[in-house]
């Protein structure tokens, strides 16, 4: 009832000052623009002055069309507030204030794309007074991030301007701009030279995404280039920019000058090597056919291979590139040199078998470089320099001699020869380190000789007593000879180790002692003389009687009891008897005497 009289009073108010003819000033502010990103809330303030007070005004918010029309979304007076119905902002928006502050506030919800309209806020006051205000709402959507795509073909100087690439920017709101660049420099649109084609597509959720693609005329100078795009969106406040990646062109341009070269090895070429030679030119047609020739032979590459090179490959190699757009042709050449180095070639002054004396031999090697020369023997330096001179030469100096010829300048180029010298001269015996010994009687000694000479000396062995020995092992080298003799000592021996060939003879004496033969002989005496002794004792006995009796019978008259009673009687097969004492007169059997029997009379 209360708000009912007040609102009867304010209208009373209303038509007094309308009678009096008073009219109110009012005056409405407003931002120019309000912008927020899609799907956010919205806020836009409308602030006003009265000079009747900001009491009792009545608000009202509009928005504005796309076809220019008004249409009302909120009214509100001193007696309460209305939100339109069936408006697109019927349940989204909201009003804060009351109008005693001079501020109302309205937020629209979860923004749209085609929440982007005028909004216009009305204040009118008590008497006629009005003021109106009006806001831009924006609305705002970054876009995907952008690609770049590069035409796949290369381009050739003489076409016209063609397609490089194609960037492509989608779902931005407003509409995102494009903008081509070449080395960090923007592409400036020009006649016949550059041109840019733009097109752009409403997407149905009404977001924007554009195409722009480079058109060009291509130079040589272009064929290091890199083309990206740069994109520029708007956002609540300001501007951002995004860019692609790089993309680069194949420029194809006809050569103006040709190279060719060795690629491998680096450095020097010996005989043996495989040797690569490249050729290419400063332009890169794919049109270009290349072909390297030597003395008249023609290889169709530009990549020439050639395995275990000969001095014949040295000389000019020549590499063609022909235009087969224009049949136009430029070359380039080089020149290959194959160092070699051949054989070594020992020759020998005087003849390999020499007297003792002096020798000289020479060794070469004809090579395309610097050599040195080295002679070896046994794997010791024992000259430098191509010839190899012996003096005063004994058989030391035979053997075999090794001429070493090596390129410096190239790593393991080297070869060899050798030469066999043989020295002559009458044998000589290299003296053992024993000649003299003692070895045990009965035992048997391994005696060992070694020659030497040229031709080889023949060995042969020989005792004191003129006997010859016949060796056990017997080998032959060159200039050499082993020979062995096993000697089984019984008595002390003297043997000789002959050398002779046809220059002389040479010869080793061996003496042997035999140990322990004066003993056995001593120990042989004793015991003959021990056993003469035993016979003479036994004989003594037999004389006396006390062994054997000298008769056929003989009585014994002695008690049986007693051991003198016993007599033996031994009878043989020739009819001769012999008496037996057994113990105690006891007859002993015939088998105790082997084929004698007894008789053993009381």
């Amino acid at each position: 009832m209360a708000a009912r009289n007040t609102a009867f009073l304010l209208v009373g108010l209303l038509a007094l000052f309308r009678t009096w003819g008073v009219t109110a000033d009012v005056e409405v502010n407003m931002e120019d623009r309000v912008e927020v990103f899609r799907g956010e809330t919205a806020s836009i303030t409308c602030m006003f002055t009265s000079s009747e007070g900001v009491g009792g005004i009545m608000i009202q918010w509009f928005y504005v069309t796309k076809t220019g029309e008004k249409q009302k979304i909120f009214y509100q007076d001193p007696t309460g507030t209305v939100v339109d119905e069936g408006t697109p902002f019927t349940d989204r928006i909201s009003v804060n204030g009351t109008g005693a502050t001079g501020e109302i506030v309205m937020t629209i919800s979860d923004v749209q794309l085609e929440d982007e309209l005028e909004f216009i806020c009305l204040i009118k006051g008590l008497t006629e007074g009005t003021g109106e205000g009006r806001t831009k709402l924006k609305v705002f959507v970054t876009p995907d991030f952008p690609t770049i795509e590069s035409v796949q073909t290369g381009f050739s100087l003489n076409e016209g301007p063609s397609k490089i690439g194609t960037c492509e920017v989608k779902n931005g709101f407003p509409r995102p701009n494009i903008t081509w660049y070449r080395n960090k420099a923007p592409l400036r649109v020009a006649q016949d030279v550059v041109k840019v084609v733009l097109s752009t597509t409403v997407e149905s959720s009404g977001l924007f995404s554009v195409t722009s693609e480079l058109i060009m005329k291509v130079m040589k100078e272009d064929k290091d280039d890199l083309f990206y795009c740069e994109i520029n969106y708007f956002v609540p406040g300001g501007l951002r920019m995004t860019e692609t990646p790089n993309i680069n062109i194949t420029v194809y341009y006809p050569s103006t000058a040709v190279r060719v070269w060795v690629e491998s090895p680096k450095g020097h070429i010996k005989e043996g090597d495989s040797v690569e030679l490249q050729c290419r030119g400063d332009g890169n047609k794919p049109s270009s056919i290349f072909t390297i020739s030597h003395k008249g032979v023609e290889y169709a590459t530009n990549v020439l291979v050639l395995d275990n090179v000969t001095r014949r490959n040295s000389g000019d190699y020549e590499c063609t590139s022909m235009d087969m757009d224009t049949y136009e042709d430029i070359s380039g050449n080089t020149t290959v040199f194959v160092h070699y180095l051949d054989p070594a070639v020992v020759t020998a002054e005087d003849p390999v078998v020499m007297a003792q004396g002096e020798m000289t031999a020479t060794c070469n090697a004809l090579s395309s470089l610097d050599t040195q020369i080295v002679w070896m023997k046994d794997g010791e330096v024992v000259s430098t320099g191509n010839s190899l001179i012996l003096k005063d030469a004994t058989f030391d100096s035979a053997g075999e001699y090794l001429c070493v010829v090596t390129a410096l300048e190239i790593e393991g180029m080297e070869t060899s020869a050798t030469l066999d010298v043989e020295v002559q001269g009458q044998p000589e015996i290299m003296k053992p380190d024993y000649t003299e010994m003692e070895e045990s009687f009965g035992s048997t000694v391994d005696l060992n000789c070694n020659a030497r000479g040229f031709p080889t000396p023949s060995v042969t062995w020989t005792t004191s007593d003129g006997k010859t020995l016949s060796s056990t092992s017997h080998r032959k080298t060159r200039g050499h000879v082993h020979s062995q003799v096993s000697i089984k000592v019984t008595s002390d021996i003297t043997a000789f180790c002959n050398a002779s060939n046809d220059f002389g003879t040479d010869a080793v004496t061996f003496n042997i002692a035999a140990k322990g033969n004066g003993v056995i002989i001593a120990v042989i005496i004793i015991c003959i003389l021990l056993l003469a002794i035993l016979g003479s004792v036994l004989y003594f006995l037999y004389k006396k009687g006390k062994i054997c009796g000298r008769s056929g019978k003989q009585d014994l008259t002695k008690d049986n009891s007693g051991k003198d009673n016993i007599v033996v009687e031994m009878k043989g097969d020739n009819t001769e008897e012999a008496v037996l004492l057994g113990v105690n007169g006891e007859k002993q059997p015939p088998s105790h005497q082997g084929g004698a029997y007894l008789d053993v009379q009381k």
